[in-house]
């Protein structure tokens, strides 16, 4: 079997939809689910005097028993026949979350959460996981349209082959067409349209454009190969990419998109454009990072092979 889907659980009306989503992900694949919960020693010091936190003596142990019996209940209405297993960790959430992508195919998190995540989740557990996670990081947010595409958003760089992939085989298993959109722009995000455009002073415009469609149609020629049951529609756009992507994101169930685009920073492992999705995209966002970490590859490989059998049955 290949490695398991893993969702952070913390009892919160987001956490239990990711786990929904979560459920949904393992069953498409045919993998198994992992409920994580995690939760940290008091902030406060103790009194002097008191004895020693006990977790047991807290209550907390009843409390987590609760919050799983109630995620698990959610996952086996998702998914009856999907393999579940619970894990309760002392710790931090972000350093917990970060070990169990170690031996994940897929992370799955809520918009926000409660006690341990309460404040993190977006502001910082999510950007944290998909910088620094070693499988994709999907957070579920927004309204998805579950009849639209899975959004692809393509930037040509090598650290953004791992995320076409991925857009390739969900769109695949999901039975859902994809849509790749290919947003540039040159010099700043601002992108001017007519003739107060000041790229078309010093440059061709048009052999610019035509540069960036070979760019698109190089990049997914190959995973179209690949994938024939995956019904694809290439989209270029002269636009501010951020505004374009969320945007398109409206129409999607899902968005793809890698860490860092031909436009980052080396030295940042997350970009501006992932980061921008991830807070104000309309439907749920995965971010897949590059070929420096393939831990994923297994489940990949195995979700393909899925989706080639399908593609042949149709």
């Amino acid at each position: 079997m290949a490695k398991p889907v893993v969702v952070g659980v913390d009892g919160s009306p987001p956490s239990l939809d990711a786990v929904e989503v979560a459920a949904h992900e393992a069953a498409l694949c045919g993998t198994g689910l992992r409920l994580v919960h995690a939760f940290g020693r008091p902030s406060v010091p103790l009194p002097p005097g008191c004895p020693p936190w006990n977790p047991a003596a807290a209550g907390v142990r009843e409390l987590v028993d609760g919050t799983l019996a109630e995620a698990e209940a959610r996952a086996r209405r998702a998914a009856p026949h999907v393999e579940i297993t619970r894990e309760v960790n002392l710790g931090e959430p972000l350093m917990v979350l970060e070990i169990e992508s170690r031996t994940a195919s897929l992370v799955v998190l809520g918009c926000r959460g409660l006690g341990a995540f309460a404040g993190l989740l977006l502001g910082s557990t999510a950007v944290h996981l998909a910088a620094h996670g070693h499988c994709p990081v999907l957070v579920v947010r927004g309204r998805p349209d579950p009849a639209g595409p899975v959004l692809l958003a393509v930037d040509g760089s090598p650290a953004g082959e791992r995320a076409v992939e991925f857009a390739f085989a969900e769109a695949s298993v999901r039975g859902a067409d994809l849509l790749a959109l290919h947003v540039w722009n040159t010099w700043s995000e601002r992108a001017h349209e007519g003739p107060g455009d000041p790229l078309t002073v010093v440059v061709d415009v048009e052999r610019l454009r035509e540069e960036e469609q070979r760019l698109l149609d190089g990049t997914l020629s190959p995973w179209e190969a690949r994938y024939p049951g995956v019904t694809v529609e290439r989209r270029l756009v002269r636009a501010r990419v951020r505004p374009a992507l969320i945007e398109a994101s409206g129409e999607a169930q899902l968005v793809v998109a890698g860490t860092r685009g031909r436009g980052g920073f080396t030295g940042l492992l997350l970009g501006s454009t992932s980061q921008a999705l991830l807070h104000h995209a309309h439907c749920p966002v995965a971010v897949v990072r590059g070929p420096e970490h393939r831990e994923h590859r297994e489940h990949r490989e195995h979700r393909g092979h899925r989706g080639h059998r399908e593609g042949r049955r149709e």
